[in-house]
């Protein structure tokens, strides 16, 4: 939102069924006879009254110089009763950060939610949260007390005073008058019925000369005006108090004795957003986008912003009409999907401007995985719009709840560096050429033309099939396995009850199957330690045969088997390179001979890539992967599905019962049952400081670099190590029976340090030839090293 757009803050609230808003105010008055006790003791403020007492002053009081304001809301949606007492402090004082409290009566079970923020940004960010978060996130006396069933968001966005020492650098500054309180309620789109819709109130000062309070249908003493309405919307417009001192602000007080709740319905904004100059390059991530969609973090500013979304579209629709050499005649068609990202909804509309505004058609799948997204561009199926001639998925994997980003398809497979780059130089020469009109514009076309079908069936279906023709075309192949799911509240969910169900598996026990874009459970990466944990517990507590777990966008997976052990990162790739040899070889031995270990740099893209070049120069490969769970096979157009890798284990399982072998998951791991594993694996992240004077004003890549080159001479000197005769990244040395690899991140200040040993004391040893020769660079943060080769 531009800055001279918060002059006047005007918001129009379009009728939207069945959510209904209840706002009443809350008990509260200051007697200034009260010490000051700071925001943010949860035992000290304001519960929530106890359940039945709803529509009756509780009798509290709160008494606080530094309150403002006090108000309870109630929220009524399709699978969520909220009953919220809201606490908001001053905008800012003596430059201190102030804290939130909000109570939530959830279902009868009180409990408090928590945010502490930075009012530096003018944003407040606070979630509803379905699981507790992990300790180091939450302050102590709240710990352990958070379970709420849903996920709604709140971003408090104020004005201050013109007394206020403050500006906000995210807007370029706010204007100082008409301060107001915004709530942007945003919840999962599939668990409530709740999705990105505003409510906005406003409070009356105690000289109500100099304000105005608007309620609809309210015999509240206090109620003002109604809120007017005009042509069958609700236009609620803020406070303007620009003689009003923002430290000075009176207490408001009514009981909810005698009160009238009001009702409206959630409203949409309907605000042009910022036009800020943006550097577009930076985007770039890979061969992909990503950017920060949502505010909340402190120091990280949006940078997906709607315009530059419609302008990404815009170019990538530019992109493909060059590629495709598209004609008037037949418009191309493009498919758009998203994960559970609170940010999805709005991206989605953003990009279906972008692409409907250059002229092509848009087809939106709503909640999709990436691999389906690549499917669209092959599938032959005109009830679904398909094929497309290009597809966007918007993603941005296990990253956390405020990113966001996007993946490019065309038939020919995933977009790579050089197209993202390409891509981006178009974006920024056509965000040049938006105004407020063209954004209006775009907005009005898009909604006159774009379709909507449901892709994940025909997705589905095509998983379940290729099942069933590997264990001879049996109608239910996983009859009797109890299979469970770990979606991580991403969007793979689907798989239990579309894919699995339908070929016989049990799946009771599977868990976050629930499109939650806060990922209030664990981080959906088959990689994170907590998010292997929890499929591996759901696998021992219900007995099960086998555990699946994904990714945010069902590109990355890993399994558990049923005795609890994870088949991740190495094991996978050994577990699906045994069952392609087997597949591919006229003559299986128990041994993995006849496949061949081609190692190269990290990066999905680029492990395909190489893959592609192999069989291009001669070399038969038939899978590409990497420990992360990414892999691709040659049989499926070399696309990095995590739901068709799962498939392949349920191949082995469906065939192998089919010829009379049955055992369960242990089909699978006698595959790689023989081969032998590392003593001891751990990777370790040396963080360089970018402030530190010793960088020189050097990027941190030039100062990696250099870390990187000095090691090298130093594994030149030592007869113990040998620096690998091939290396596509970093620094890979052997001795000591092991190994290590140091390599420079492609984005962040960081330098990965991966080792294994056939000991612990083979690793540390190798872990201290790197500490050694590291010593001479100050800015390199080496504490995570030196506590390991300490505690080792």
């Amino acid at each position: 939102m531009a800055a001279s757009d918060l002059g006047v803050p005007k918001l129009v609230a379009e009728p939207i069924a069945p959510l209904k808003t209840t706002l009443g105010w809350g008990d509260l008055e200051n007697g200034g006879k009260t010490k000051t006790r700071k925001l943010g003791k949860a035992q000290r403020h304001g519960r929530l009254p106890p359940a039945g007492t709803e529509g009756r002053s509780t009798g509290r009081k709160v008494e606080d110089p530094e309150m403002l304001a006090a108000i309870r809301l109630t929220m009524h949606g399709k699978d969520a009763n909220v009953n919220a007492f809201f606490l908001t402090p001053l905008l800012r004082m003596d430059g201190k950060e102030k804290k939130m409290h909000i109570f939530i009566d959830f279902d009868d079970i009180q409990c408090p939610i928590f945010y502490m923020g930075h009012f530096s940004l003018g944003i407040f960010h606070l979630c509803l949260l379905s699981q507790p978060r992990p300790p180091n996130q939450l302050p102590s006396n709240l710990q352990n007390q958070l379970f709420v069933k849903s996920s709604v968001t709140f971003l408090f966005s104020p004005s201050p005073s013109p007394s206020d020492q403050f500006c906000s650098t995210a807007a370029g500054g706010i204007p100082s008058h008409s301060p107001f309180i915004r709530w942007l309620v945003n919840s999962s789109s599939c668990r409530s019925a709740m999705s990105t819709k505003v409510i906005q109130n406003v409070f009356v000062a105690q000289n109500r000369q100099i304000a105005t309070h608007y309620q609809r249908d309210s015999s509240a003493p206090n109620t003002r005006k109604s809120l007017p309405f005009h042509g069958g919307k609700w236009a609620w417009t803020g406070i303007s108090s620009t003689h009003t001192h923002t430290h000075t602000w009176s207490k408001f007080h009514s009981g909810f004795a005698n009160r009238r709740p009001s009702f409206c319905n959630a409203a949409a904004t309907t605000a042009v957003p910022s036009l800020d100059k943006v550097d577009f390059l930076k985007l770039q991530n890979g061969s992909d986008i990503r950017g920060v969609a949502v505010p909340g973090v402190e120091g990280e500013p949006i940078s997906l912003t709607e315009p530059v979304t419609e302008a990404i579209a815009a170019a990538f629709a530019a992109w493909l009409c060059e590629k495709k050499k598209a004609d008037a005649t037949k418009p191309l068609r493009v498919s758009i999907g998203h994960d559970s990202r609170i940010s999805a909804q709005k991206l989605q509309d953003a990009v279906s401007r972008g692409i409907t505004g250059a002229g092509l058609e848009v087809i939106q799948y709503g909640l999709a995985s990436t691999p389906a997204m690549f499917n669209s561009t092959m599938t032959e199926d005109k009830a679904f719009f398909c094929p497309v001639d290009g597809a966007i998925m918007i993603t941005a994997s296990h990253l956390p709840f405020n990113r966001n980003g996007f993946k490019f398809f065309t038939n020919a497979g995933g977009l790579g560096k050089p197209d993202i780059k390409d891509i981006l130089d178009r974006a920024a020469e056509i965000y040049k050429s938006f105004t407020d009109e063209s954004l209006s514009q775009s907005k009005k076309r898009a909604s006159e033309s774009v379709k909507k079908a449901d892709y994940m069936t025909v997705y589905s279906s095509d998983l379940v099939n290729a099942v069933r023709k590997a264990a001879g075309n049996i109608e239910k192949p996983l009859e009797g396995f109890h299979i469970v799911v770990d979606a991580g509240n991403g969007a793979g969910g689907f798989f239990a009850a579309k894919v699995l169900e339908p070929l016989g598996a049990i799946t009771s026990g599977s868990q976050f199957l629930e499109p939650d874009g806060m990922f209030p459970n664990h981080i959906p990466n088959p990689e994170d330690k907590a998010a292997m944990k929890a499929i591996t517990k759901a696998v021992l507590d219900n007995k099960a045969d086998l555990g699946i777990i994904f990714d945010t966008d069902v590109d990355r997976s890993a399994a558990v088997d049923s005795t609890g052990r994870e088949l991740n990162r190495n094991r996978l790739i050994a577990l699906m390179s045994a069952i392609v040899l087997e597949e591919r070889s006229s003559r299986l031995q128990k041994s993995l001979l006849g496949g061949k270990h081609h190692r190269f740099k990290r990066g999905y893209k680029n492990v395909i890539d190489e893959a592609i070049r192999l069989n291009s120069v001669g070399e038969e490969s038939h899978l590409a992967i990497e420990t992360s769970g990414h892999g691709a096979l040659k049989e499926n157009h070399w696309l990095d599905d995590g739901a068709y890798l799962m498939v392949k284990l349920l191949n082995k399982l469906a065939s192998a019962r089919a010829s009379g072998n049955g055992g369960g998951s242990k089909v699978l791991t006698d595959l790689v049952e023989s081969l032998e594993e590392p003593g001891f694996a751990v990777e370790l992240r040396l963080k360089i400081n970018q402030n530190h004077p010793d960088l020189k004003g050097r990027p941190f890549r030039e100062y990696g670099e250099a870390v990187l080159k000095h090691l090298e001479d130093y594994v030149v000197s030592d007869p113990k190590l040998q620096k690998a005769p091939v290396n596509y990244e970093g620094l890979r040395v052997s001795g000591y029976g092991g190994w290590f690899l140091l390599r420079l991140s492609l984005h962040d200040p960081v330098l990965p340090l991966n080792i294994e040993g056939p000991t612990d004391a083979d690793a540390v040893n190798l872990g201290l030839a790197v500490a050694s020769a590291v010593k001479e660079f100050p800015a390199l943060d080496t504490s995570v090293l030196d506590k390991f080769v300490q505690a080792s």
